[in-house]
């Protein structure tokens, strides 16, 4: 009975697996930060689809903490977000909230995994609504960080502005993560 207590308490702790796998993604996440697509006015990254394989193959925890991770060695001042931006400017200017609605995203994700299970479809389902939150937690600080002074932004136009362009795009990234991760992780055990 002892022994089951102890090993309940141990499936908390982070493994060596567990550490390096969470350090591997958040460097993903930076690479793919990096690559960026011209297509019209606003280049697409990869950005998104680093934090969607991050929660697919990691899970909700060590996804969660990847992108904790991540967010932190940018607001140290290391280069890795879009644009080979870092720092805290990064963070708190008017595009900083979608960067930290990633880790809305990831408590979402890592909370409906716990309540409905880690399945193909239940994963694209809690990435399409942590995506959505993401989304209306990056473009309300937008708005608010945009309209300082005598600027003024709608919801609306951040809208058009932020997120519609970039929908299409986002959604096609998160059923490539999605259904590349179910295989990828049959293929390690993860």
């Amino acid at each position: 009975m002892e022994n089951q207590a102890v090993l309940k308490k141990n499936t908390n702790k982070f493994t060596t697996k567990d550490i390096v796998l969470i350090a591997m993604f958040a460097a993903v996440m930076a690479v793919c930060s990096w690559i960026s697509i011209p297509i019209g006015a606003i280049p697409v990254t990869l950005q998104t689809f680093g934090v969607f394989c991050a929660l697919s193959l990691l899970g909700g925890r060590d996804g969660s903490f990847s992108i904790a991770v991540y967010i932190l060695l940018g607001a140290i001042g290391l280069p890795v977000f879009t644009g080979f931006k870092g720092g805290l400017a990064a963070l708190t200017g008017p595009t900083g909230g979608y960067i930290l609605g990633f880790i809305l995203m990831a408590l979402l994700y890592w909370a409906g995994t716990k309540l409905f299970g880690s399945k193909l479809p239940v994963s694209i389902g809690l990435l399409t609504a942590g995506l959505a939150v993401c989304y209306l937690f990056g473009t309300i600080w937008f708005v608010f960080g945009y309209s300082k002074g005598e600027n003024t932004m709608s919801f609306y136009k951040a809208l058009k502005l932020c997120v519609i362009p970039f929908v299409p795009f986002d959604i096609i990234k998160l059923v490539l993560a999605a259904v590349i991760s179910s295989r990828v992780k049959k293929q390690l055990n993860l």
